[in-house]
């Protein structure tokens, strides 16, 4: 940064914390120095796009305004030298100033639903290799993303999902994945972090699958609402949304009623099961699927619908934002590292957007204001 000022930056700015990155360059090579690099980066993604000639250009035109708070001793990098530096940049170390960053946005994630969700970079791959995936965590209440981690090549999401575990605070959370992610491992990794479980049941456990729909078809027929007759240790709750000409209904038990289930003991911290049954009325048409979880949480046919409701909350709020309003899906930076910290880039400028309350906008129209208005993008990057 400038010395132009001795503080030019707020508490807990994110450029505060990527000043704590290590340059993984040797000296000899440190024409430009690695904050600038980043900060340059930064803006490109927060206006105008994340391509590596992006930034070039933007370093270019904006040259005289980043002037005023950065050093740039030998004047705007090359695309080239972009393209070098997140290429090379240690993505654990980055995740780690991510973490650091996010903590201080959010102290406490006490009670908090964190969605835990993959998404493909499909451009992001060279010829004969896998589509790469990015393992996310997002704060369902708070609107936050808390952390990423990069699928292993030849591996899958499972074997990613401890990583991530293993590095966020989440005590007191409840952690919601989908069918991939419901395994012993995990749900054991999630309770000794002191947060509890929703993992979705599917046929990957296509034995353990098929008992509970028996035991709910049983049970709760079809379409059975608050009034029929629910056994001893099952608790019900519904909600309806209306709006563009349907009407959706969710009815969802939830039981603790699980002595009955053989390999009970072999899921750490399992106490409940549940079901959510949706109903999507469009005109004639009426469409209707059950769906089930397996849960550490006590009793709370509530507190159930919530985190189930919430997860889609990754999907609806995170990765649709990443794909439409960042364009992540058509991003083609695929050398080394450079994927990778590139996404947990657009997940910084995220929560960037999303802390940022003085303009009651969307996401999109607050890019485009940063983009035109140098005093509001210094304002997202905490430069005083």
């Amino acid at each position: 940064m400038s010395k132009k000022s001795e503080n030019p930056l707020v508490p807990n700015s994110l450029l505060n914390c990527l000043i704590k990155i290590t340059d993984p360059r040797m000296d000899r090579t440190r024409q430009h120095k690695l904050i600038d690099i980043m900060v340059i980066g930064l803006c490109t993604m927060i206006t105008v796009g994340d391509h590596f000639t992006d930034m070039e250009d933007f370093g270019n035109y904006k040259h005289d305004w980043l002037k005023t708070f950065l050093e740039l001793p030998n004047g705007v990098p090359s695309h080239d030298t972009f393209n070098r530096v997140f290429s090379a940049i240690d993505p654990e170390i980055f995740l780690e100033c991510f973490i650091g960053w996010v903590a201080g946005l959010c102290t406490s994630l006490d009670n908090e639903i964190v969605a835990i969700d993959g998404k493909a970079l499909r451009r992001s791959l060279n010829q004969g290799e896998g589509i790469p995936y990015i393992v996310s965590a997002w704060a369902v209440k708070r609107g936050l993303a808390l952390g990423q981690v990069k699928v292993d090549e030849k591996s899958n999401e499972i074997t990613a999902i401890p990583k991530l575990l293993e590095v966020l605070e989440l005590e007191g959370c409840i952690v919601t994945i989908d069918a991939m992610g419901c395994q012993k491992s995990i749900a054991a990794n999630i309770i000794d972090t002191k947060a509890d479980y929703v993992l979705a049941l599917k046929g990957n456990h296509s034995v353990v699958h098929e008992e509970f729909v028996d035991y709910f078809e049983e049970l709760i027929p079809v379409g059975a609402d608050k009034n029929h007759n629910m056994p001893e240790g099952m608790a019900f709750y519904e909600t309806v949304e209306k709006g563009h000409g349907r009407i959706e209904t969710r009815r969802y038990w939830h039981t603790k009623d699980i002595d009955w289930f053989a390999d009970k003991g072999l899921w750490k911290g399992f106490k409940s099961v549940g079901m959510v049954e949706s109903t999507r009325e469009i005109g004639d048409k009426k469409s209707m699927e059950r769906r089930l979880f397996i849960s550490s949480l006590k009793l709370n046919a509530k507190r159930f619908a919530e985190a189930v409701r919430g997860h889609w909350g990754v999907e609806n709020n995170l990765h649709w934002s990443l794909d439409v309003i960042f364009g992540e899906d058509q991003s083609r930076a695929r050398d080394k590292y450079a994927a990778q910290n590139l996404a947990t880039m657009r997940r910084m400028i995220i929560n960037i957007l999303k802390k940022e309350e003085t303009k009651k906008i969307s996401m999109r129209r607050k890019k485009n204001a940063a983009g035109m208005d140098e005093k509001y993008l210094k304002l997202l990057l905490g430069i005083i």
